[in-house]
């Protein structure tokens, strides 16, 4: 007689596991939030030197104000979201799932996530801002307004429990709104909470054991965060949601998909209005976007030219087709042709500014841990006074740096606008705007170390950035340099799906080998590589990204055709829901990959410290 096996309902298994895990994170978060402590305040006056904004309907007691400047002032806040002790319990358990503190505080490159009722500003963040005066806000724009001022406090921004402060009934109409505003996809959330109470439902109904648990743990979950003696919030309706959980998360995503068409009107109207501007530019087509193509290597001069990758623009998805050729004699590997200046405008534009600025700051505040691994790199090797990070965008790099290396001072330079905004928020101590080559006479021995992080395959000629550094810098002075490694075995794997192609941002990409000799040719000397350390797990997320883009760009797009129609929308939002199990795979892959990179110091990216050479002796 054969004894049958018992099959594991892995799927459920996960569900319950990660329901889990979920919940006792939300648990463990909410006790981090601190408590303002209101007995104390209770026959205190503010201080001056303080702002309160607040959303509209919000009104804020004096107790309630005083315990808020008490709080900020003992903690050294200059920014300061209060929560309602009485939020409501979806918002709650949204505020729990995405909120991330170092030490009760927002840390520096991390995204704020606030409740949106009301914000404490110290009169100094809100004047180097240049915030008005707000009054009558609604709860979008001040979330808006939070992000925006978190920029002026990046070390000084927290959140805390108000337990007097009122909140008003949540508006149900408004959360695709404000879910854009915290730079979240309201159909895409809202088909991710859909299809994960379906897939509860049918484990529940095919395994009695863990099927059921994983739904009765859904169900729960509310009480379970947020019930309890001792929970600093108590939201008035976390029974009756508790009681129909399943039904009021189907109903609330439901919502959300239904006034998204609403939420996003103001913004499909701002996209309507790029339209004419783009059009004038494909008017004539992509030609004079290219430059001719070369017959030879820009790094070495080899005619052994062959095409390693061809492929359309897989992020914004704008026209236009490129193509990457490599070396046969040194494998530099480059865009051929390359973009033309009117090109590099034309595909730059709404990238990292106007229409791309929120999807770049929230991937740059997810880097906080490369950034501080990078400033970290220099310890071994010296001490810097003076910092110049080449290439430095919005300041990020800088901003994170300090908890490093606390007493140097950093400056950047770019080419964008945005390094003028890092001056102005602290970010860097002296902007420099410009090309580093055109500027490098006017920085000779200013500073003792130059980075270029992820900067040399963006420019047009590499070899004349290290002209630069080398001038730049006296000897003994440092230059870092990371760079995506155009030898990672998953560049091949991937093909046009690997992330860190980047086209068409990306002209060159530099084998660490070709980088060592070029750094010796000026007078470098290599102290230290990582590889391992300087993998970014992206490149099966970034698969499944630019697969999903290509399939469904987004109908919106100024570039575009034109006319979001409703089968170009319903096109993009089924396949951007079909990826969603993909994205989870990916994600779990690209965990894997990153162990192993670290495990073996192999990856997608390597960085290296150099030190410039004291002259010979006897040259001139």
């Amino acid at each position: 007689m054969t004894q049958s096996r018992t099959r594991v309902p892995w799927a459920a298994v996960a569900a319950l596991a990660g329901l889990t895990a979920g919940t006792v994170r939300a648990r463990r978060r909410l006790a981090t939030v601190p408590v303002l402590d209101m007995d104390a305040a209770a026959d205190s006056v503010p201080a001056d030197g303080w702002h309160l904004i607040t959303a509209r309907g919000v009104e804020v007691d004096k107790t309630t104000l005083a315990a808020a400047v008490a709080y900020a002032e003992q903690t050294g806040l200059q920014l300061l979201d209060l929560v309602p002790g009485r939020l409501d319990t979806e918002h709650a358990l949204g505020l729990l799932r995405d909120l991330d503190l170092e030490d009760s505080r927002f840390a520096r490159t991390g995204e704020v996530r606030g409740a949106g009722h009301a914000v404490l500003v110290a009169d100094s963040v809100r004047d180097r801002s240049g915030t008005e005066a707000e009054t009558d806000l609604d709860t979008v724009e001040l979330h808006t307004l939070l992000g925006r001022l978190k920029g002026y406090a990046t070390a000084a921004t927290g959140i805390a429990i108000a337990p007097g402060l009122a909140a008003p009934p949540p508006d149900l109409a408004g959360r695709a709104a404000e879910l854009r505003a915290q730079g979240l996809p309201p159909r895409l959330v809202a088909a991710a909470q859909l299809t994960g109470l379906a897939l509860l439902v049918r484990a529940a109904a095919t395994d009695r054991r863990w099927g059921a648990a994983a739904l009765a743990l859904y169900w729960l979950q509310p009480a379970l965060v947020l019930g309890g003696p001792g929970s600093p919030l108590r939201p008035a309706d976390l029974r009756r949601v508790t009681a129909a959980r399943p039904l009021h998360g189907a109903a609330t995503a439901l919502r959300t998909a239904a006034s998204d068409d609403s939420a996003s009107a103001q913004q499909h109207s701002e996209l309507e209005a790029l339209r004419p501007g783009y059009a004038a530019d494909l008017k004539t087509g992509t030609e004079r976007f290219f430059e001719p193509r070369r017959p030879d290597c820009p790094w070495c001069g080899s005619t052994r030219l062959t095409v390693r990758t061809h492929m359309p623009d897989l992020f914004q998805g704008k026209p236009g087709h490129f193509t990457l050729e490599q070396c046969g004699g040194c494998g530099h590997t480059f865009q051929n042709p390359r973009l033309s200046l009117d090109g590099l405008d034309f595909y730059y534009r709404d990238f990292y500014d106007g229409l791309g600025v929120g999807g770049a700051a929230h991937v740059f505040g997810t880097m906080g841990p490369s950034y501080r691994g990078r400033a970290a790199m220099l310890k071994p090797f010296g001490k810097p006074a003076a910092w110049l990070d080449v290439g430095t965008g919005h300041g990020h790099f800088c901003d994170s740096a300090r908890d490093i290396w606390p007493d140097t001072r950093f400056d950047g330079l770019d080419m964008a606008e945005t390094v003028r905004e890092a001056e102005a928020r602290g970010w860097v101590g002296t902007a420099h705007r410009g090309q580093f080559p055109e500027l490098a006479a006017g920085l000779v021995h200013r500073y003792d170390t130059v980075s270029m992080f992820h900067y040399l395959e963006h420019t047009r000629d590499p070899l004349a950035e290290l002209d630069a550094a080398a001038e730049v810098l006296p000897p003994g002075g440092h230059l870092l340099i990371e760079l995506p490694d155009p030898e990672s075995r998953l560049a091949g794997l991937l093909g046009a799906y690997w992330l860190p192609w980047f086209q068409p941002q990306h002209q060159h990409l530099i084998p660490l080998a070709n980088l060592r000799q070029a750094l010796a040719d000026r007078g470098f000397t290599v102290l230290a590589e990582e590889h391992g350390a300087a993998h970014q797990a992206c490149d099966f997320v970034g698969a499944v990204l630019l697969t999903a883009n290509r399939l469904a760009p987004n109908p919106y797009a100024p570039w575009g055709p034109g006319g979001a129609t409703v089968a170009r929308r319903a096109l993009r939002t089924a396949v951007q829901t079909a990826a969603l199990p993909c994205y989870a795979a990916a994600a779990a892959l690209d965990r894997a990959r990153a162990a192993v990179a670290r495990a073996t110091d192999g990856g997608n990216a390597y960085r290296l410290i150099a030190r410039k050479s004291p002259p010979a002796p006897g040259a001139r």
